[in-house]
């Protein structure tokens, strides 16, 4: 059993250098400085990072690209049009959107203008090009909305349209013919603050705020389709301005606001519905941070926490992730929800421990892989049971409640 606690604490804590995945390692400062409600978005190599506004309350039009690299920042063209925050950004086809937002600081809306311009960024030639307004909310513009992209196309959901004022609308914007459409509003009802992540053909948007309350739910939308449909809510607390990514065939929340700063790092997988607390971020709790893939590895930065606005940046390794067969059976548990005593059967052969985790990441139980588990002396909640390989590597995963 020595030897399984050392594994084990190898897999969850990620502290040793023995660890490979699962892990944040700090990188090169946000060379625009402290900086929150900026947008990011990468293109192949390289990530890219712009607007936001910083310590002094001032609002910015600048856009950095990041090279991982070699770990550094080099400016490149800044945005045109007004300074922003609080915009949308998305990448497609090889070159970014940037758009939306509004042009004042964080203090007040009062005398701001909400922006619907929409730019085209193109990294061969380091040139924006401006294309069709954003047409919600009859072309008035909007700010605090999520954006993403989907294939070839890219879209804009939710927002906040001006004091106690805010939309459900999703549109669609084709950059072959420089079109807007409207389809079917988001069904979370009016939101802002609000996150999304893209994982193949879908969109996962939810989270965020109606100002009256903080949200967890999480809704599918299928491009292929263009229908929603509800998904499993984020286990965890209740967030605004939180940071979203995607690796492979995962998709990642991290930070936010639930009135105070998070820091904590949820893993969804689609094939299962469920999710799986991974590490801890690795700089300090904050919000309205940006977050952005290179390589199939996650970076997040900037925001704001406690202390005030921030320019670290971290690097995320994910888990070894499964490939598009992975399935529940590759470790099921019966009865679900169980009382005292559960069942556990697993499709893999490697599979040489189990990992209980709550809701929170902490581990409750270790045990050696057993066909029979006595869970009679946990607390009632949702859990996570975890199957680990000799190599303290995850084999199956699977959402268990306790009752």
């Amino acid at each position: 059993m020595k030897q399984l606690s050392v594994i084990l604490f190898l897999f969850v804590t990620g502290t040793t250098m023995a660890q490979t995945t699962n892990f944040w390692v700090r990188k090169a400062d946000f060379a625009g400085l402290k900086r929150e409600r900026a947008v990011a978005f990468s293109i192949g190599d390289y990530g890219y990072v712009g607007t936001g506004v910083d310590t002094t309350e001032t609002v910015f039009s600048d856009f950095w690209k990041y090279d991982p690299s070699l770990d550094i920042w080099t400016q490149v063209a800044n945005l045109p049009g007004s300074v922003r925050r609080n915009a949308v950004a998305f990448a497609t086809s090889g070159k970014g959107y940037v758009g939306t937002g509004i042009n004042v600081p964080n203090t007040s809306d009062i005398g701001a203008q909400k922006l619907s311009d929409f730019w085209e960024y193109s990294p061969v030639s380091n040139t924006w090009t401006q294309k069709a307004n954003f047409p919600g909310d009859f072309g008035q513009g909007v700010y605090f909305a999520t954006g993403f992209a989907i294939d070839s196309k890219g879209y804009i959901c939710g927002g906040k349209l001006g004091p106690s004022n805010y939309s459900n609308e999703l549109w669609e914007y084709k950059p072959s013919l420089d079109q807007w459409t409207q389809l079917p509003n988001f069904p979370g009802g009016v939101r802002y603050q609000l996150s999304s992540f893209v994982i193949d053909f879908k969109a996962y948007v939810g989270l965020g705020t109606d100002q009256d309350l903080y949200r967890k739910d999480i809704w599918e939308f299928n491009a292929a389709t263009n229908q929603w449909s509800a998904k499993a809510d984020l286990p965890a607390s209740e967030r605004a301005a939180a940071t979203t990514f995607s690796i492979g065939q995962r998709g990642y929340v991290c930070t936010g606001s639930n009135g105070g700063v998070l820091d904590d790092l949820w893993e969804y997988n689609p094939f299962n519905d469920d999710w799986s607390i991974r590490a801890t971020y690795g700089g300090s709790p904050r919000k309205g941070a940006v977050g952005f893939t290179v390589n199939g590895i996650g970076y997040v930065g900037t925001g704001k926490g406690i202390s005030g606005k921030k320019m670290s940046f971290h690097a995320y390794t994910p888990p070894a992730i499964l490939g598009v067969n992975e399935l529940e059976s590759a470790l099921s548990v019966y009865p679900n929800p169980a009382v005292d005593v559960i069942k556990i059967n697993t499709n893999s052969n490697s599979m040489k421990s189990l990992v209980l985790f709550n809701v929170y990441g902490k581990i409750v139980m270790t045990e050696e892989y057993t066909e029979t588990l006595d869970i009679s002396t946990f607390t009632p909640g949702t859990y996570y049971l975890t199957g680990i390989d000799a190599n303290g590597q995850k084999t199956g995963n699977h959402k268990l409640i306790i009752q």
